[in-house]
């Protein structure tokens, strides 16, 4: 924690130089907020914000309704070389490099692909994929959710295997059907691990997938309008321009909002229950 997380924190000083390699980050001249200026001045940088708030927001929504049920589905496994064998299933797509991802994403997608030779076969005209934005979205949503849900749900599963058998057995006496036992059962058990997962997450959401949203995409410049996002915006100009002080005003920038949203998140979860607060 100490050389990862807190020693790196002394770079923050380049958000605030005109950094040069030469002069080091001492040496570099102190140029104050003139880095955030440069950053907000552009239309851009509204764009590529509300692309990754948006996107990342969608990814946790959804990539926490398919972990969770996921989770449900393994749970109600009782063979145990079944059980390894999904849960190996689910978890192979997150060991996958998003640059392997990237190239069967478009392999699919590709003019000749599989899904547009699937919308041929059913007499629909075949799409441009990697010049088409308004398809984006939910394509990475759907990618972010097969290479990580999987991997999640291990945590909500390890979670469920932690209930006391003995509310089941009560419930089935009673007549609850599965549905009623996970909602009133399974769901309330582990809501604390789901909002600390989710708290988490939130601290997170304006920090993207680099690797999904540019080895996916091709960093085509025709999807910039819906799949652009901070850190691609500041991978750019940080290789066109070489400006290493505005790409580090950029992430202290994501770090800052991150921790609003973290506090903010986690008052708004203590006021409605103190035991599932993180802190």
């Amino acid at each position: 924690m100490l050389l990862f997380s807190y020693m790196p924190m002394f770079g923050i000083f380049i958000a605030f130089k005109d950094y040069r390699y030469a002069d080091g980050i001492w040496g570099s001249k102190w140029v104050g907020f003139k880095n955030f200026e440069f950053l907000f001045a552009t239309e851009d940088v509204w764009r590529v914000t509300g692309n990754t708030f948006m996107l990342n927001a969608l990814f946790i929504i959804c990539g926490l309704i398919m972990s969770v049920f996921l989770a449900l589905l393994m749970y109600e496994v009782k063979n145990k070389f079944l059980g390894a064998l999904f849960q190996s299933s689910y978890f192979l797509p997150y060991l996958l490099s998003w640059v392997l991802v990237g190239y069967f994403v478009y392999a699919m997608l590709t003019t000749d692909g599989f899904v547009n030779q699937m919308l041929q076969h059913f007499g629909i005209e075949s799409v441009s994929w990697f010049t088409s934005p308004a398809y984006w979205p939910l394509i990475l949503v759907l990618v972010s959710i097969w290479k990580g849900a999987g991997y999640t749900s291990i945590i909500y599963l390890a979670s469920m295997l932690g209930i006391n058998t003995e509310y089941y057995e009560a419930a089935r006496i009673d007549g609850a059907t599965k549905i009623k036992q996970i909602f009133h059962i399974t769901l309330p058990q582990i809501a604390p691990v789901i909002t600390i997962m989710l708290l988490l997450q939130i601290g997170r959401i304006f920090y993207a997938d680099f690797g999904l949203f540019y080895n996916v995409t091709r960093d085509s410049g025709m999807l910039y309008p819906t799949t652009d996002v901070i850190d691609t915006y500041v991978f750019r100009m940080l290789r066109k321009v070489g400006d290493f002080g505005m790409a580090s005003a950029a992430g202290f920038y994501q770090a800052i909002v991150g921790f609003v949203l973290v506090f903010v998140s986690n008052t708004i979860v203590r006021k409605i229950d103190k035991d599932n607060a993180l802190f």
